[in-house]
């Protein structure tokens, strides 16, 4: 759907340039989101979404600086490595506000440091999320989401997604606010994981699913068995 009449969209993606952002904003404009693709160099945010609306002419594409994109948006996913989260939050300090979502998809992998993608480091808050719910102003609301998708698979139109995406935040209401926009991909289910501190848990499985998909050579995802056809 196009920006409403005050020009705010749905969803800026901070990272969009990434594998994970670009992949998930190729699914989501295609499900009909209006997306605005954040970048430190508005002219890179606005190369992206040009690519994007390359393969998805359908689509309603935008690039910003972070700042632009962060402050005309409903929803914010952070994607970004883990070296430049801090930095990048503190910079979005002026243009975020309460009331805003931010969906944080950060892992601490060694790789951010020149170490191995498999390895994950220790946060002093406990996780990415719990990091980030430190930095923003208040009443903006952080969850956690997105760790076990890959970037590659979401960039893959044609691949069908059939996953689960575990969402972790202190209150349930952001937490469905935050299924309710990633399940616009289709194939992707949202599971409440509980409170954000659980996210140092589901921030590890980044790195157990990238040695996993490397030893089989796929893109593998998560999927929890048993539960019940509502979970929202």
């Amino acid at each position: 759907m196009p920006p409403d009449s005050s020009g705010h969209r749905e969803v800026a993606i901070i990272g969009g340039t990434g594998a994970l952002g670009f992949g998930l904003a190729l699914r989501l404009g295609a499900a009909g989101v209006s997306v605005t693709i954040g970048s430190r160099d508005a002219r890179r945010g606005e190369e992206a979404a040009g690519k994007l609306a390359e393969q998805v002419p359908s689509g309603t594409f935008a690039g910003a600086d972070n700042g632009a994109a962060a402050a005309a948006a409903a929803a914010v996913v952070l994607s970004v490595p883990f070296r430049n989260h801090a930095e990048t939050l503190g910079n979005l300090r002026d243009a975020l506000s309460g009331g805003q979502l931010v969906i944080d998809a950060t892992v601490p992998l060694a790789a951010a440091f020149g170490g191995k993608a498999t390895r994950t480091l220790g946060v002093w808050q406990g996780s990415a999320a719990q990091q980030a719910a430190e930095i923003v102003p208040e009443g903006v609301r952080v969850v956690s989401a997105l760790h076990t998708v890959s970037g590659a698979h979401l960039a893959d139109l044609d691949a069908p997604l059939d996953e689960d995406v575990l969402v972790c935040g202190d209150r349930r209401a952001d937490k469905a606010e935050a299924a309710a926009l990633i399940e616009r991909a289709a194939g992707l289910r949202c599971v409440d994981c509980g409170r954000l501190e659980q996210a140092r848990l589901t921030e590890q499985l980044t790195a157990l699913l990238i040695g996993v998909n490397s030893r089989y050579k796929t893109r593998a995802g998560i999927r929890v068995t048993g539960l019940p056809d509502a979970l929202w």
